[in-house]
Parts: C-alpha cells; structure tokens; sequence
C-alpha cells in the first residue's frame, strides 16, 4: 500500500491562497528530483539507459528544466512540445520525436534541433525524405499485434492506430539501408499506466528478440532500442507502487538471455515514460463552493473537468483529502464535481469522505501528469496555475491562470460589429 501524504499543511495552502486563488495545480520539486534519482539508479544497470520524458504528461518548461538537471530527455509528439524542449535547453538527440499523422513542419523542426525521429509508418519514409531529408539515425514504431495484449487504458494493439507491422519492420530497415541511413532504433508503446512488472519485461523481450532477427537478417546493427513508458502509478491507496529496481532486474535478464547471446550490436536501453516521474507529485487544490442534497450528496468545487479530466473521461480513481479532516471519519457519501453542463463532470462518484463544509479546502491527489495537460475551455472555463513548491519551501507560479482576455484573444470583436 501507497501513503497518501501530503508535502504541505492546510495553513501553507490557506498562505498560497491569499495570492494564487484555488483551483490550482501544485507540484512538488523535491519529490520530482528524488524520483528521478531513484529511477537513475535504479535503471543505471542496463546498457547505456537514457529516460525522455514524456512531455504531453506535464507540458511546462519549468519541469523540463528540473529533469534535464538529472540528465533526462524529452519525448515529443507535435511541434509545440519540440518547442517546449528547446525553451527548456533540449536539444539534439536528447529529444525522442514520435508522433503520428505529422505534417512536413513538425518534421522539418525534428531535423532542425537534431532530434531522433521514431516513424509511426513505412509511408513516412519516403514522406520524411521529400520534406525534410533522410537524418542520420532513424526509428520505427513497432506495433506487435496480437504478439502482445494490452491494457485497459490504451487497447489491443491490432487495434490501435500506431506503428509498423512486423513484416513491415524487416521492408522499413531494409530501404533505410538503401537509402544510406547507417545508424537504426527500435520503438515501441503498447500499455498505459500498468502496474505489472512482468508486461515490461515481457514487452522488452520481445522487442530484443525482433532486434535479434533483423539484425542477422538485414545486416544492420541497432543503437537504441526504446521500450516505452505506460509504468503506471498508485492512484488508490491499496495499491503498490512499481519497482523501478524489479523492471530493470528483468529487463536486464532478458536483454542478456537475447541481445547478449547474440553476435550483435549491443542496443542501448531506453525509456520515455511521464506519468510514473511526476504523476504522484502534483495536487489539484479546489475549495467547496456549494452543498447540494437532493437524490444523492453532491459536493460541488470550483474546479471541473477543464483541470482534470481523467475522472470524467475514464471514471478513473484520484484519492481526495479535505485539508484539515484528514483523521475524521470518512463516514458521508458524496459525489464530488464541478460546474460544467455535463454530468460527467465528476472527480469523484460515491465516495467517502469526512463530513464537508461549503469553503472546505479539498486535495485531488496525483495530478503531476495528465492533469492540467488534458485541460480544455469548454463552456468557457480558464484553465488555472500552475505552482512549483521549491525545495526551499517557497512557491513559484509556473504558468499563470488563464482569464477571459486570454479566452476571448483569438476572436474579432471590432470585425462583429460590421457583420451582417
């Protein structure tokens, strides 16, 4: 079982409202670079292992800055993430660019900063070539298909939309080395917040094994090989958290058992994971705007849906504590939920929880990843702050709330007044 503790008191968060008003994202700085450590660590064992972090988790130059400092990368999939990355100091090969459907200037600004680009099709081959040039080293996306289950939150691989075929892996690499490339990767994603050691060992495996294969086959060696993220994190309270130490014991066993039994190129072992990184280390704080009782007990917040959404669009779990009544009982069943007009507006259905007040201040827990990033202005709503809690204890805002210029800043009111 996972603690759900926080890194700050009710008076700290009572302190931060006087000058940032709720909702609000916190994120803890000590605990993001603690976690990075821990993953280094435990990770240095495999063979040149290097971590991007995925940006769409946590979308904020600050973060990125703070995980470069502990040599992390960064994984990007669209043009304003490549962006994020250089403003963060990313550049090169520390930057992972996969994405899919891309169009000619997301490519073009990949090979601008150097980054690796990992192709999601065998069509973009040919499609990266007439935009951007052919670079140096060059990746594919392996979809495994039926060889491979997934998981709940991302599917049946021979379902989704992403990567090459097996079959079309041994024609990809194989124009690649037509074509001049010398230097070869190998991708895969095909599980999202999995908690299961033995899926990344096994996901490992089979990407060594398919490494094996076209190496001895095509006559190429590969430099990288790429196994994802998808390691999941606690959400609930009896949950455990996933051994960083436990996969790389196994993926290191599997690697030796394939890759180190073979007479190839000796792949170094990457990672692009973001929720496990940050995920547990970031709060949603809201404060109780009303009660309502009719039919069911519904607590209603000042934020919605536009700061999380994962529970709405999932019905996923995020543990809630009401600063204050953290050793009260949890004896009252509530809805928790903000104010959009739809009535999946919900972080929480049926929960316990102490009995609340209207101007109780309440912690949505592990909103470091998919939290604010998943934001949206539907009905109007501004999306809120962002703010770092130092290690020094002092707050940062990050990125600032949104207000209703921001809102309206891509309308033409003077051209509406001479519309007819």
């Amino acid at each position: 079982m996972v603690s759900k503790e926080l890194p700050f008191t009710k008076q700290e968060i009572e302190e931060i409202i006087k000058t940032y008003p709720t909702p609000f994202h916190i994120y803890d700085e000590k605990a993001i670079r603690d976690n990075a450590e821990d993953m280094k660590r435990a990770f240095g064992i495999l063979n040149g292992f290097r971590e991007f972090f995925a940006v769409k988790a946590l979308p904020n130059p600050y973060i990125l800055k703070i995980l470069a400092e502990h040599g992390f990368g960064a994984d990007c999939s669209s043009l304003p993430e490549l962006i994020l990355a250089e403003k963060a100091g990313i550049t090169g090969e520390k930057i992972m660019f996969s994405s899919n459907d891309t169009p000619a200037e997301e490519f073009k600004k990949a090979r601008e900063l150097g980054a690796i680009i990992n192709l999601d099709d065998i069509s973009h081959i040919e499609y990266l070539e007439e935009v951007a040039g052919l670079p140096d080293i060059l990746c594919f996306r392996y979809n495994p298909g039926p060889l491979k289950g997934g998981n709940e939150l991302i599917g049946k691989p021979e379902e989704a939309k992403y990567g090459f075929t097996r079959e079309q892996l041994f024609e990809g690499y194989q124009m690649l080395k037509e074509k001049g490339v010398k230097r070869f990767g190998l991708h895969t994603m095909v599980a999202s917040n999995e908690l299961n050691v033995e899926y990344f060992v096994e996901t490992a495996r089979i990407l060594f094994e398919v490494i094996v294969e076209l190496s001895e086959k095509l006559g190429i060696g590969f430099e990288f090989v790429n196994l994802g993220g998808g390691i999941g994190i606690p959400y609930r309270p009896d949950q455990d958290r996933v051994s960083f130490d436990a996969i790389a014991d196994g993926v290191k066993k599997a690697y030796a058992e394939t890759i180190g039994k073979a007479k190839i190129a000796q792949p170094n072992v990457y990672f692009e994971c973001g929720r496990v990184i940050t995920g547990p280390y970031g709060y949603l704080i809201t404060e109780v705007r009303h009660m309502k009782h009719i039919y069911k007990d519904y607590v209603g917040t000042d934020a919605c849906m536009a700061n999380l959404m994962r529970p709405g669009i999932y019905g996923a779990y995020h543990h809630i504590t009401v600063l204050g009544k953290e050793n009260t009982a949890a004896d009252h069943k509530y809805d928790v939920t903000g104010s959009l007009c739809e009535n999946n507006d919900k972080f929480a259905v049926d929960r316990m929880l102490p009995e609340i007040e209207r101007g109780d201040l309440l912690v949505i827990h592990d909103t470091g990843a998919h939290g604010f990033a998943m934001g949206f202005n539907y009905n109007g709503k501004l999306r809120s702050a962002e703010l770092l809690l130092r290690t020094d204890r002092s707050i940062l805002e990050i990125r600032r709330a949104e207000t209703i210029d921001d809102y309206f800043a891509t309308l033409d009111f003077e051209g509406l007044k001479s519309f007819k």
